[in-house]
C-alpha cells in the first residue's frame, strides 16, 4: 500500500514546499527571533522534519533528502559547539519534538548509507537536559513544561515517556528505561486522565486535573509511549492501557467517525485553531502509527485499520480544498471555516502516511 503514497501526497507536499523557506532555506527569520517567542514555529519545524523523513522512509524516495542539513535545526546539529540549553529556550515539550526529529533524520540517513551520528548525538544531549527537569518537589514528580517551572502538563510528560522507552529500545542505556518506568508510574497516578479515559491538558497548582481541553494529540502520544514501554518491559497490559485512551478518542473526539478538534468548525473561522492546534489531529495519526509499529500485533492493527482508512478518506474528500491542499477540518466539507496552511498540509501528510501503512488495502 505504500506504493501509492506519492500520488496521495503530491498536493500536500507541494503545499509544504511552497512554505518551506520559513523553516529551511530562508530561515534567517528564525535567527532574528528570540527562541521563546518563536517556540511554536520551531515546534512545527521539528514535527515537519520528522514527518518528511518518515514519508521518505515509507515511500522509498528521496524527495526531501537535502532538507535536514540545510535547515536551521540541521545547522545547529552539525555545529559541534551548539549550546542546546540556549537553543531550546526553556521549552521542554518543544525540545522533545526535536529529539524525535533528530532520530527520524538519523534513521533516514542510515537507511541511505549516510552518517546520522550527529543527529543521534544532538538528541542525546537534549535528552540529558530534559532529564534534569524531572522534579519531585511539586506533585511528587513529572517534567516541567518550561523553565518557568509553574506547570506540569500531559504532552511534556507523555513525550518523556515515549522518548525514554524508545531510547532504551534504541540501545541508549538503562537510564532511559528507568526514566520511562518512573514517568509512567507518576503519570498514571497523576489524575490527568479523566473518567472518559482522555488526558486533560495538565495539573493545577495544587496537583489536581485542571479540566482543560482534551487535545487530540495528547491522546496519541501517550499510546506510542506505552507501546514502547510494553516492548521494553515485555508487559502487554500497557497496550491495553494505551487503548483505553485511543478508544476514548474515537468515542469522544470525533464527528461522523472523523477526528474533530475542539476548535474545528467547518462553517466558520471564528475561534479557529491556532497554528499549533492545526497540527494535533495529524500528530495523533502519526503516534497511532508508532503505536501499531511497536505493538506489532495483527489483531490490534485490524482493530484500528478501518478508522485510519476513514481519516484518509476524509482528508482526501472533505479536507482537501480547491488548491489541492489539506485543510484544518476533516470531519465535514469546508463551508468557509477550514484553514489551509503549511501546518494543515503537514497534518494531512501524517494522516496519509499512517493510512498508507495501516489503513485497509
Amino acid at each position: 500500500m505504500l506504493s501509492h503514497l506519492a500520488a496521495i501526497l503530491l498536493a500536500s507536499t507541494v503545499g509544504i514546499a511552497s512554505a518551506f523557506p520559513l523553516v529551511t532555506y530562508d530561515d534567517d527569520i528564525l535567527h532574528s527571533l528570540d527562541k521563546r517567542q518563536c517556540a511554536a514555529t520551531l515546534s512545527f519545524a521539528n514535527n515537519l522534519l520528522e514527518n518528511l523523513h518518515n514519508l521518505m522512509l515509507g515511500a522509498g524516495n528521496d524527495d526531501f533528502s537535502g532538507v535536514a542539513d540545510e535547515s536551521y535545526i540541521g545547522r545547529a546539529v552539525n555545529l559541534v559547539i551548539t549550546d542546546w540549553n540556549s537553543y531550546i529556550g526553556g521549552s521542554y515539550d518543544d525540545a522533545q519534538w526535536l529529539i524525535l526529529a533528530c532520530w527520524k533524520i538519523a534513521d533516514y540517513k542510515y537507511a541511505r548509507g549516510q552518517d546520522g551520528s550527529n543527529y543521534i548525538t544532538a538528541a542525546q544531549k537534549i535528552y540529558d537536559i530534559i532529564e534534569t527537569k524531572w522534579d519531585t518537589s511539586t506533585c511528587g514528580g513529572g517534567v516541567w513544561w518550561s523553565s518557568a517551572e509553574d506547570y506540569k502538563n500531559a504532552v511534556t510528560n507523555e513525550l518523556f515517556l515515549y522518548i525514554s522507552a524508545k531510547g532504551y529500545l534504541r540501545g541508549f542505556g538503562q537510564k532511559y528505561l528507568d526514566n520511562a518506568i518512573k514517568e509512567w508510574n507518576w503519570l498514571s497516578a497523576s489524575g490527568m486522565r479523566n473518567s472518559d479515559g482522555l488526558y486533560n491538558d495538565g495539573l493545577t497548582s495544587d496537583c489536581k486535573n485542571n479540566g482543560q481541553t482534551t487535545w487530540i494529540y495528547n491522546q496519541g502520544v501517550v499510546a506510542s509511549g506505552l507501546a514502547a514501554l510494553a516492548s521494553a518491559t515485555n508487559n502487554p497490559s500497557l497496550l491495553d492501557q494505551a487503548e483505553i485512551t485511543l478508544d476514548a478518542t474515537i468515542s469522544h473526539l470525533t464527528q461522523n467517525g472523523i477526528l474533530k478538534e475542539s476548535c474545528d468548525n467547518a462553517a466558520s473561522s471564528t475561534g479557529a485553531c491556532n497554528n499549533d492546534q492545526k497540527c494535533f489531529k495529524g500528530i495523533w495519526m502519526k503516534h497511532l502509527q508508532y503505536y501499531l509499529d511497536e505493538a506489532n500485533d495483527p489483531a490490534r492493527t485490524a482493530k484500528y485499520s478501518g478508522f485510519i482508512g476513514a481519516q484518509e478518506s476524509a482528508i482526501v474528500h472533505y479536507g482537501t480544498g480547491a488548491a489541492n491542499i489539506c485543510g484544518s477540518v476533516w470531519y465535514a466539507p469546508d463551508q468557509g471555516g477550514s484553514q489551509f496552511t503549511v501546518q494543515t498540509a503537514n497534518a494531512g501528510i501524517e494522516g496519509s502516511v499512517a493510512a498508507a501503512k495501516y489503513g485497509p488495502c
